[in-house]
């Protein structure tokens, strides 16, 4: 009897020791449990945001005053948010910035990319930031030719091209196999914009782009226009990092305060509001505006033309151009005054309110007289002046990319005529992508400069002409 006693008080003791050991071991691994760091957490301890950008007007370039574009506006202030530096990786096509996209290094890939099903299988898709709609955009000339599409059977027999692992080639796909016969091939070569560029010179009849696209480039290519729109609305959304859950949330959080603050309506105004457009080309207004505006600032346009060593006619040239001699003018991308000058700029040349005539004039003067002291020492006479209003208009990073690119073909880097053949190409994927400054709408500050100089001859030439200086020569 003892030894069975003894033999089950050693049981007793040993199951009590095995359950309290279990127990304790339950109790102790949850807390103890390691973590692994979320995405998120990774961006805020390093203090970095990864971003793949398409470098394009509607997402991100550089502008006079640096970085540009809708997507990475929105960027830069999410990355401000966290309180972390955003660190950008540029890439020219869709194609390019989905393969980026796979890189474990990117937090987020911004192309202005559609959620469209077959997208959302193979990528981590964030909230969407906006909403667009596909448009078959066609050569406006097709119209008097009397064969402009008005449905997808008319896309029969016409040459399209769409971008290459893009919404749009999707779109095609999806037609073609609803029996549509439509003669479309992909390319990954260009960009949106350049495609739209060939259908402007009818290179090719048509090509498909997002509405906000269509909406950013419609005003640079006057012959392009809508024939229809081939897909509902779509969201747009950026590809985020597989398995980052904790970064979408905190996406989507801040998206909404971004949205119920007001910032992304004014973002979106930013960009995306044309009420205020200028035509810059109607001579018969500005003939009459020489009447009855000009004679308020002529005297400025003396005076500050004087101090700053400007041609004066070329000051209230330029003055016309940017703001069409409106005090209160306002551009898309928030330029403000008669010399429509940036918020940074106005800063730097110490004007307090650009919407005062005559501070908007000694600021634009002054800030051209600086650019001209930028302009390359080898640059000489009038060129000076014409480089340095290029420089005025897109920035002077663009203007020293061109001079490059026009020496690699053969060209004389430090002559107008040589530059404004090349400025254009800046809109060209495979001259762009080698060059420091990217992406710039190139015929933008040439047909700028083209149009000061043809609105100064119109000066000159009326009988309200602005008296010129004594030695015009003397003044570049």
């Amino acid at each position: 009897m003892d030894k069975y006693f003894k033999s089950s008080i050693v049981l007793f003791f040993a199951i009590s020791f095995f359950v309290f050991g279990w127990l304790s071991h339950t109790a102790y691994k949850p807390i103890h449990r390691i973590k692994a760091p979320s995405v998120l957490d990774l961006i805020k301890e390093r203090n970095i945001l990864n971003v793949a950008l398409l470098n394009s007007p509607s997402t991100y370039y550089i502008g006079p005053d640096g970085a540009k574009g809708f997507e990475y506006d929105l960027l830069d202030a999410y990355s401000k948010a966290l309180g972390v530096d955003l660190n950008i990786t540029v890439v020219n096509t869709t194609k390019e910035a989905l393969e980026l996209s796979k890189n474990p290094n990117i937090h987020i890939t911004s192309a202005s990319l559609a959620k469209t099903k077959i997208k959302e299988k193979n990528f981590n898709f964030g909230p969407s930031y906006f909403e667009a709609q596909q448009q078959v955009i066609c050569y406006r000339g097709m119209l008097w030719q009397g064969h402009f599409p008005k449905s997808v059977e008319d896309l029969a027999g016409l040459k399209i091209v769409v971008g290459e692992d893009t919404s749009y080639s999707e779109t095609i796909e999806s037609l073609r196999e609803d029996g549509f016969d439509i003669n479309a091939t992909y390319t990954s070569e260009y960009s949106t914009e350049e495609l739209l560029a060939k259908v402007a010179t009818n290179e090719i009849d048509c090509t498909i782009a997002d509405s906000n696209i269509y909406a950013l480039n419609q005003r640079y290519f006057p012959k392009i226009a809508l024939a229809f729109s081939v897909s509902n609305r779509e969201q747009l959304a950026w590809v985020l990092a597989p398995d980052s859950k904790e970064l979408k949330d905190d996406m989507y959080s801040w998206l909404n305060g971004f949205n119920q603050s007001g910032e992304m309506a004014r973002l979106k105004d930013h960009y995306y509001s044309f009420a205020l457009f200028f035509d810059y080309y109607n001579t018969k207004t500005f003939y009459d505006r020489i009447k009855t505006r000009l004679p308020k600032y002529k005297e400025f346009f003396q005076e500050y033309g004087e101090k700053y060593n400007i041609p004066c006619s070329v000051l209230a040239a330029q003055s016309y151009q940017e703001s069409h001699w409106n005090p209160k003018a306002k551009s898309y991308t928030g330029v403000r005054g008669l010399m429509m000058l940036t918020q940074p700029t106005a800063k730097i040349v110490g004007v307090k309110n650009r919407l005062d005539p005559e501070q908007s004039i000694e600021g634009g003067a002054k800030h051209l007289s600086e650019l001209l002291k930028r302009v390359p020492k080898e640059v000489e006479g009038e060129d000076r002046l014409k480089f340095a209003l290029a420089a005025y208009n897109v920035g002077l990073g663009h203007i020293l990319d061109a001079q490059i690119l026009a020496e690699i073909m053969g060209l004389n880097k430090n002559v107008w005529n040589d530059l404004k053949k090349v400025l254009p190409l800046l809109a060209q994927k495979k001259y762009y992508k080698t060059l420091k400054h990217g992406y710039a709408r190139g015929s933008e500050p040439v047909k700028y400069v083209d149009s000061i100089y043809d609105y100064k001859d119109i000066l000159q030439k009326s009988s309200y002409e602005l008296p010129l200086d004594k030695d015009e020569k003397d003044k570049i």
